[in-house]
């Protein structure tokens, strides 16, 4: 006699499409990212640049990940991914990758801060590259937040 029940397919959570990105909790902290990316990257160009690499490194992190973020938000709002389970695979690599370079950019933004404390323009550049600071901290912490709900989902 075989028994009636849920088959393993149907137990996996399907991945959302549509509007319902927006609502499902690890998909919901996409659009938060690209928010705060966006203002780190915009926040550091607003700047004088007093240390070319490390504020590079900044913009390059931020800049790349909000594009990534955006392709990676409106391929599930538009469905490419099929209900694939590779899908899960990819974007928890890429927002744990992320995390750990956002991490990176965060602390060299925040010694940039350091070092604009003092000299041309200090205070309009101290508050700039504070705000970028607190923003690179709080995009790596979404990118941390997602990475870790959809590994545990």
């Amino acid at each position: 006699m075989a028994s009636v029940g849920p088959s393993a397919a149907s137990t996996q959570p399907a991945l959302p499409s549509g509007a319902a990105v927006f609502k499902t909790i690890p998909y919901a902290f996409i659009l938060p990212e690209i928010v705060c990316g966006t203002w780190v990257w915009i926040l550091v160009a607003a700047t004088s640049v007093s240390l070319p690499l490390l504020q590079g490194w900044v913009m390059y992190v931020s800049l790349t990940s909000c594009l990534i973020s955006l392709l990676l938000l409106l391929s599930y709002l538009l469905g490419f991914h099929r209900n694939s389970e590779n899908w899960k695979v990819l974007d928890s690599l890429y927002h744990g990758t992320t995390a750990i370079l956002y991490m990176s950019a965060a602390v060299l933004q925040a010694n940039a801060t350091i070092n604009s404390e003092f000299g041309t323009n200090a205070p309009l550049n101290y508050q700039l590259n504070s705000a970028a600071s607190f923003f690179a901290f709080l995009t790596t912490f979404l990118y941390i937040l997602h990475a870790f709900s959809i590994y545990y989902q």
